[in-house]
């Protein structure tokens, strides 16, 4: 038996073989070949994998995510056969004696700079799908895994740890528990494993080793220990532990359906964080009341290039129309940090989570912003969206917001497209410069809306992704809940809600002090909104106290 000592980060016990993520090698390189019919065979292959796997999406977003967003799918296995492109690729095997992929690559970046090109905007946003069609016949030819896991059976996900990137195109369904080498509470890997319901354990640091690949293994995201090959002892207890976890779902259940209400009577809002469109299951599954965090950044990490109208469109109206007229928060782009994108070129920065990220981005580049808000205001029309920024430190940020949107509607309208003039506009406060002009912020928005995550990394100057600053990075300082309760009074004054979207929400412990400051509503995990409400509905509001500010 081994057993590897890490930090739980999501509760819960799973058991499956230890599965090693491995990094496919992209890199394209030119090779002269001698059998030219042998690389036209092995196109041919990779086209027809490529046209099976659109088919399959095409099939999943007829049921999932509507025909508009089907039809997109449909478009790219149809340019996968198209004659000039196909033709393209083969002279360039021909002619110059190279391999698929060498003719492949050229042949897309051909494709797409000379759609790029066009005056016509819808023909120039057809070069982003020349990009993924062309990644798609790449990844075939290179034997990349769709979904990053090539396992018949579900597996205990292993590796040093994972970019943001990564996480989205996982095979979800074929995961049973993350451990990682590094990594923290906070890391994209952490709250993809709460968003899932499953057990993660990061911090094993060099323990975790690739030899135990395929290992028969239980994780444990209470204790954080990874037990590979338990003996019968240690068996029985996990198993034992794993009964009691289901009896505890299993009275969990009961909740769905009641209302978020304390014993006298004060009720909150319970909504969810997600990452992409495939989560609202997971919200509805669970008894979710709305959407508080849905964090758009995931379109654009999942692509190879900037996302179109049209594309972020459909995920924001496929979302909305799901909710069924419940609140969805939808943020607006926030990469920089920990969250990098090839294709936004950005420059090298000595303290990425201090320089350009989220909000500065948006304004620095307004093209991007007024493209993603003009697929918001669109989506707004097919179910209850509310906007919100996130990083926000000065009124006049806000200002220049609310600018942008004024300008979109305006365009809108004159376009005859249809939106809701009454979307809610709302900030993320995650900054200490948000907290001390709090009152002249909720003059200007309907919702505050507290990412604690980036809140508790820069008011105790913290990076929130280090996994050994241990004690230090404490979500339950003092100075975190004074700010917390400051922002709160300042929303209420001014008459707006004010709800918390990090990771914070979720613990049950700090539920009394979020009920005494006059919190309004908690976005957590889909898989937390049970616990959560089961807590709530155990909750006298009027006793509860602001002890926990004290030193």
């Amino acid at each position: 038996m081994i057993t590897i000592q890490g930090k739980g980060v999501s509760k819960g016990i799973a058991k499956g073989p230890l599965y090693f993520f491995q990094r496919p090698d992209t890199t394209v390189t030119q090779k002269t070949v001698t059998d030219i019919e042998a690389e036209k065979v092995r196109l041919a292959v990779a086209q027809a994998a490529s046209i099976e796997q659109l088919n399959i999406l095409v099939e999943k977003c007829q049921e999932d995510a509507g025909e508009e967003m089907a039809t997109l799918f449909e478009t790219h296995a149809m340019f996968v056969e198209d004659e000039d492109f196909v033709e393209y690729i083969t002279s360039l095997i021909e002619e110059e004696s190279c391999n698929a992929e060498y003719a492949v690559e050229q042949a897309g970046e051909q494709f797409s700079a000379m759609f790029a090109a066009m005056d016509d905007s819808y023909m120039q946003a057809r070069a982003a799908d020349i990009k993924d069609v062309t990644k798609r016949i790449l990844n075939n030819l290179l034997g990349v895994v769709d979904g990053g896991i090539n396992s018949d059976v579900p597996v205990i996900l292993a590796a040093d740890d994972l970019a943001p990137s990564e996480t989205l195109q996982l095979d979800k369904s074929k995961i049973l528990g993350f451990v990682t080498q590094g990594g923290s509470g906070n890391s994209h890997t952490a709250i993809l494993a709460r968003t899932m319901g499953i057990p993660a354990i990061c911090g094993a640091g060099e323990a975790l080793q690739e030899n135990y690949h395929g290992r028969a293994s239980y994780i444990d995201g209470e204790t954080g220990q990874l037990i590979i090959d338990p003996d019968a002892l240690t068996l029985a207890a996990l198993k034992e532990k794993f009964e009691k976890q289901q009896e505890t779902k299993r009275l969990l259940e009961t909740m769905k359906g009641k209302e978020d209400v304390t014993l006298d009577g004060k009720k909150l809002l319970l909504y969810c964080n997600i990452g992409s469109p495939e989560d609202v299951a997971a919200v509805q599954a669970n008894d979710g009341q709305g959407i508080g965090l849905f964090r758009s950044e995931f379109l654009y990490l999942s692509a190879s290039d900037y996302p179109s109208e049209d594309e972020q469109f459909e995920a924001y109206r496929s979302v909305a129309s799901a909710m069924n007229g419940k609140r969805v928060v939808i943020r607006t782009l926030d990469i920089g940090a920990d969250k990098q994108v090839d294709y936004f070129d950005m420059k090298k920065e000595e303290n990425p989570a201090l320089g350009v990220r989220a909000i500065r981005i948006c304004l620095n580049r307004p093209e991007i912003f007024r493209t993603q808000l003009r697929a918001l205001y669109r989506a707004s029309v097919y179910g209850k969206i509310a906007i919100m920024f996130p990083m926000i430190t000065s009124v006049w940020e806000v200002k220049e917001c609310k600018r942008a949107c004024q300008s979109v509607m305006n365009e809108l309208e004159a376009e005859g497209i249809p939106y809701d003039k009454d979307t809610e506009l709302g900030i993320m406060i995650e900054t200490p410069a948000s907290i001390f002009v709090a009152e002249e912020l909720a003059k200007l928005v309907d919702f505050f809306s507290i990412g604690t995550n980036d809140l508790t990394q820069y008011t105790l100057a913290c990076d929130r992704q280090a996994n050994n600053l241990g004690k230090f990075y404490d979500p339950h300082h003092p100075a975190l809940l004074r700010a917390i309760k400051m922002a709160a009074d300042a929303a209420h004054k001014a008459g707006i809600w004010i709800g918390i979207c990090g990771e914070l929400g979720a613990d049950i412990s700090m539920l009394p002090t979020f009920l005494a400051m006059g919190i309004d509503e908690l976005s957590v995990s889909p898989a937390a909104v049970l616990p959560v409400r089961a807590a709530i509905r155990q909750s006298i509001a009027k006793i509860c106290t602001l002890e926990m500010l004290e030193c």
